[in-house]
């Protein structure tokens, strides 16, 4: 059984499908990259999964569940967290107090989600700024205190929205063993991300997606191998490519 199944899932803005007639499924413990056009559907995937939006029609099922109706909070007590392509913590707040939000839906006593928290940090390697302001971080460090806040809430899928965005070369090179560290853990991926020769380095599949549609599926060297994923998206250098 598969952790996490979509079937012939589709969603319309006006008159544009954002996500049309997407079937795909993901096993326990890949690590997982969505890649395509800007535009092609990708964070409407991701919002459909999480339940940030409701689908037009198709189904969502998880573990082996339906919940393809759940809201958000539903769908996360049952282990599916995210993060966002633009990073907002919670201002007025230390990174250690923002790690403990989500932890205080499930958990009442604050001291047991401040040791929670802080052993959050702890396993990203970034404990030390458990007391600064966000607002103090880079842009590196922000990121990892939002992976730190969306497995805070025991996630056994992961949607990852664009963290290697705006990276530098030397911090890319750091955060992709943090993702395949966070796989480790027992947490299945699913990885959407512009820096397509980074994203593949780490992935053990790849999915396309074009205008709504699931064009391609496999593993990197296939993916970038497929005429309509060269058409689409990688051009004449997949390698550097971008979208």
């Amino acid at each position: 059984m598969s952790l996490l199944e979509l079937e012939s899932v589709r969603k319309s803005f006006g008159g544009v499908r954002a996500v049309d007639d997407v079937s795909c499924s993901f096993e326990e413990g890949e690590i997982v990259g969505l890649i395509g056009p800007n535009g092609a559907g990708k964070t409407t995937l991701f919002n459909l999964v999480s339940g940030l939006i409701r689908t037009d029609a198709g189904r969502i099922r998880f573990a082996g569940r339906d919940i393809t109706g759940l809201r958000p909070a539903d769908r996360s007590r049952r282990g599916i967290g995210r993060t966002f392509q633009v990073v907002r913590p919670f201002t007025g707040m230390t990174v250690l107090e923002n790690v403990m939000v989500p932890l205080l839906v499930r958990e009442r006593r604050v001291s047991a989600a401040r040791r929670e928290a802080q052993a959050a940090l702890d396993d990203l390697g970034i404990g030390h700024l458990a007391d600064r302001d966000p607002a103090q971080l880079t842009l590196a460090q922000r990121k990892r205190v939002e992976v730190a806040r969306a497995l805070a809430t025991r996630p056994r899928l992961l949607l990852l929205d664009e963290v290697l965005a705006g990276l530098n070369t030397a911090e890319v090179a750091e955060a992709l063993p943090f993702v395949r560290s966070v796989r480790e853990r027992g947490v299945t991926i699913l990885m959407i991300e512009h820096l397509v020769a980074a994203l593949m380095s780490v992935s053990d599949r790849v999915l396309v997606l074009d205008r709504g549609r699931l064009i391609a599926s496999g593993p990197s060297d296939e993916v970038q191998r497929n005429p309509a994923v060269i058409e689409a998206y990688l051009g004449e250098e997949p390698t550097n490519a971008r979208g």
